[in-house]
């Protein structure tokens, strides 16, 4: 009777697990994207096919633009609705509304920005029926369509997402958001403020930056120490929040053009690989958009009908980040008997306020009261505590200008000739792009395309701005030609690499640049003489790891460190710096030691005097790249403070500290034997999804970790800011695109992990060890080719 009782509850609980399991996978083929098969899209005017290649690349083909970008917005949100939907939250500010309390304060941040505002008055103002306006409404139906008529994803099951329709707001605010994830003001102007305020003027000497007296804070109002609270807080939400969620920022970028003159085929040869930060799903998604007067294969950002680069057999462009100053922070003077008026051209002036609700989930909702000086908004206010401090105000040049990006993309995707791809760069405002472009014809072209504000000559917009003065004030812009550019250069290529560049009329550009070794190494490449360049030896300069950086730093260290250093594994150890020549090699232990040694020298000569979140928050500034080489060369500087040792003297003992403390956070972190220090073991790329920040769903979400090559400022950027080992890297190429304009059919590129953002999909990952093994795949444009590669095929019609 017992052993009949037992397997029948046996019987019954295999029966259970197996109902589970079949339920469970009914549920997540709800899920599944289809691409295959017939399927109905409201709006359509004829019948549109959409072949799936082996990468899970949709190639559209449709009678006309308005069938092709509605289509477009369909296959994008069948792959991509997750992390349109978490783009768009983080730019409202809405997420404390899915994620609860702990995201209040980056809600407080985003509305502060003003996002929303700027958003709903463009949204209010556009032109509806311009081409780009019809563009980006059909697209943005697709979007709806899908939405409406499928299950949410798992994540929006997960966090109990409702759904709502995506609007024209929504692509405005997260273009906003594009454009802030990489302005280095937030990090850098409170940093360099911080060390002039309470450290002193001497100090700034190693950053090569002007300190002028006039149009900075100084006798105007002073910051207390709750200002540099809110500061700090700003500064650390703008990376480190942004990091937490794995939604992608904007780092850097190389790209280049090498005219016919060198190429082996005769024909220009685009190569562009945008740095940006790495998660699951990457940043761009692929597709190819065919119709009887329009092709481009394009790569696409959420939420934007509007190819961010691509190319076709007539001409082709790639995009790097200008990284020029267009956000100025203010310190306002506040009136002490009105909290509500600050003064400005010598008058009391009265903020403008709104009020905002912050939906939290689990918790009643938040009021904030947001507020607006003649500067812009006062970005303090999102952690403001009473209005008795100096409220901080961002002047932006996104906010601040009309800033046409939509009319812009959509006629850089059509600019087929040097005039039409100009014309369309100059209606770039914010953020700062360059525009690498080429066509089949033979001409090559760069331009830096921004909105350049005119400041007054004699102010240095990388501090805080006194509001007082009319030295912050913003009265008009430069024309586009003075912005910096090449066309046809009779060098025969163009590099841009995130250095700084030179304007043709002498305007000065200020800007948070890159450190100027990574564009010269390609510089270096490029001009090798005796060399015709295609996509095979070209892929050799992309994956590239090699530096002068080291070098410049090794120089004066190098010496320094022979005198000091007596045992013979110190000895050792530094005869392996000494012999490197700046390569990220995985099976090299030289990076590690460089890679430890600047965090650890930095660290050492900052740290204490910074405080934790300013030494933090310069840690991810460049201002402190072009630092290190500066301060190893001034024996005198007043950072090595005094020696206690009477045989050294202080940058002596400073750099002898540094290699001492190295060695002991390599040792406890890898082991003694040195040999397990190799580069490839110490740095790692893992691409981490939304969830994938809480275990065990890092196991599900995440794909990784990959030993990588490559660092920080090689052409191979694969990289992260300056810190302690082991390394994750947080940024790099975020696709490598090679286009010989000969035979554009044969053209290659590479997304880091796959086309889908939807878990248990063919191609969630089936490209991220090919990645970063540095493979490239081709990019099928021509029909035969296409057809060849066809997998899946999927067919939409209107009802």
């Amino acid at each position: 009777m017992m052993k009949r009782l037992l397997k029948r509850s046996a019987i019954a609980l295999l029966v259970l697990v197996i109902l589970v399991f079949l339920a469970l996978g009914w549920y997540l083929h709800t899920k599944k994207v289809q691409r295959d098969g017939t399927v109905s899209l409201n709006g359509l005017s004829a019948s549109v096919q959409v072949t799936y290649d082996e990468r899970g690349v949709p190639h559209i083909q449709a009678q006309n633009q308005a069938d092709l970008y509605r289509t477009l917005g369909y296959v994008h949100a069948q792959d991509r609705l997750f992390q349109m939907e978490m783009v768009r939250r983080l730019a409202g500010g809405e997420l404390a509304e899915i994620l609860g309390p702990k995201l209040i304060d980056m809600d407080r941040l985003f509305r502060t920005l003003g996002l929303r505002d700027f958003a709903s008055h463009y949204a209010l103002t556009m032109n509806k029926n311009s081409a780009s306006s019809q563009a980006l409404i059909a697209y943005l139906d697709g979007i709806n369509q899908f939405q409406a008529t499928h299950p949410a994803p798992l994540e929006f099951d997960l966090l109990h997402i409702p759904k709502r329709p995506f609007t024209v707001e929504d692509t405005i605010a997260v273009s906003g958001y594009m454009a802030y994830s990489f302005a280095a003001a937030f990090r850098t102007e409170p940093a360099l403020t911080a060390i002039r305020d309470k450290l002193g003027a001497d100090y700034l000497k190693i950053f090569d930056l002007d300190w002028h007296s006039q149009g900075v804070v100084q006798s105007g109002p002073a910051l207390a120490s709750n200002d540099w609270m809110k500061l700090d807080k700003i500064a650390q939400l703008s990376q480190a929040g942004i990091e937490e969620l794995a939604i992608p920022q904007l780092e850097g970028s190389n790209a280049w053009v090498v005219s016919g003159t060198h190429t082996a085929s005769g024909k220009p040869l685009l190569a562009g690989d945008p740095h940006i930060a790495y998660s699951a799903p990457a940043v761009w998604y692929e597709a190819q958009l065919s119709a009887p007067d329009f092709e481009l294969y394009g790569h696409f950002q959420v939420l934007n009908p509007m190819a961010l680069l691509g190319h076709n057999q007539s001409f082709g462009w790639s995009l790097t980040m200008f990284q020029n100053d267009d956000i100025d922070l203010v310190a306002e003077k506040v009136n002490p008997q009105n909290a509500n008026q600050v003064w400005v051209h010598n008058q009391w002036v009265d903020l403008t306020s709104r009020e905002e609700l912050i939906q939290v989930k689990g918790a009643a909702p938040v009021k904030l009261v947001l507020r607006r000086s003649p500067h812009g908004p006062i970005i303090t206010d999102a952690f403001k505590d009473n209005y008795g401090d100096a409220p901080i105000a961002m002047w932006w040049a996104f906010l601040e200008t009309d800033n046409p990006v939509l009319d812009a993309f959509y006629e850089l995707n059509r600019a087929d000739t040097l005039s039409k791809a100009r014309n369309a760069a100059s209606k770039i405002s914010a953020p700062g792009l360059n525009v690498v472009w080429a066509n089949a014809k033979g001409d090559i072209a760069w331009w830096a395309a921004a909105k350049l504000v005119k400041r007054p000559a004699n102010i240095n917009p990388a501090f805080i701005l006194d509001g007082t003065s009319a030295d912050a004030d913003k009265s008009e812009f430069y024309d586009f030609a003075d912005n910096p550019h090449e066309e046809n250069p009779s060098r025969g290529f163009i590099v841009s690499a995130n250095f700084q560049p030179v304007s043709p009329t002498g305007v000065a550009i200020p800007g948070y640049y890159n450190l100027y070794d990574r564009g010269q190494r390609l510089v270096q490449l490029l001009s090798q003489s005796g060399i015709k360049w295609d996509t095979k030896n070209s892929q050799a300069l992309q994956l590239d790891v090699q530096t002068g950086y080291a070098a410049r730093v090794l120089k004066p260290m190098l010496p320094i460190l022979t005198q000091v250093l007596t045992t013979p594994e110190d000895k050792r150890l530094l005869d392996i710096l000494t012999k490197w020549d700046g390569n990220y090699q995985t099976n090299s232990i030289a990076p590690t030691l460089f890679s430890q040694l600047i965090y650890q020298l930095a660290h050492n000569t900052m740290a204490s005097r910074l405080g934790d979140v300013q030494f933090q928050n310069l840690l991810r500034t460049r201002t402190l790249d072009f630092a290190l080489p500066r301060l190893l060369d001034d024996q005198q500087s007043i950072w090595w403070g005094t020696s206690t040792e009477a045989k050294f003297d202080a940058r002596q003992a400073m750099l002898a500290g540094a290699w001492d403390d190295s060695l002991a956070h390599l040792r406890q972190t890898f082991g003694n034997d040195t040999a397990q220090w190799q580069w490839g073991r110490a740095h790692t790329l893992t691409h981490r999804h939304p969830l994938g920040q809480q275990q065990p769903l890092d196991k599900l979400f995440n794909i990784g970790p990959f030993s990588v090559p490559g660092g920080r400022e090689v052409p191979n950027n694969l990289s992260g800011p300056i810190g302690p080992a082991p390394w994750a890297v947080g940024y790099g190429p975020s696709t490598r695109r090679l286009i010989d304009f000969a035979d554009t059919t044969k053209a290659l590129g590479i997304n880091p992990v796959g086309q889908s953002g939807v878990l248990f999909d063919a191609h969630y990952n089936d490209q991220a060890k090919l990645f970063a093994a540095g493979v490239y795949v081709n990019e099928h444009t021509e029909k035969a080719d296409v057809d060849s590669h066809a997998r899946e095929h999927l067919l939409l019609q209107s009802q």
